[in-house]
């Protein structure tokens, strides 16, 4: 080879890696691009393991005595006990 191609065949493949970094399959914008879809799946992730912690106490409430269904029947079905008064106070 002569002493001009070495540095010719260094800078195509220097634009070679270039262009690799700036439009292929590893490319800084599709990096971002799926960083961004992993942080959005790790907040939902979050959220979900939440209410799924949430749903777990309360199961294990419901195992553990009659108190808590006593208290989701008061709530979500409105029900009261026998020689009971039911007031439901409204916010402004």
């Amino acid at each position: 080879m002569s002493n001009r191609a070495v540095p010719a065949v260094l800078i195509v493949l220097l634009v070679v890696v270039h262009a690799q970094l700036w439009f292929g399959r590893g490319s800084v914008p599709n990096v971002t691009s799926l960083q961004r879809k992993v942080d959005q799946q790790k907040a939902s992730n979050n959220q979900a393991r939440l209410a799924n912690d949430q749903l777990g106490s309360e199961v294990d409430d419901l195992k553990a005595g009659l108190g808590m269904v006593e208290e989701k029947a008061r709530m979500e079905l409105g029900m009261v006990r026998p020689n009971e008064i039911f007031v439901q106070v409204t916010p402004r």
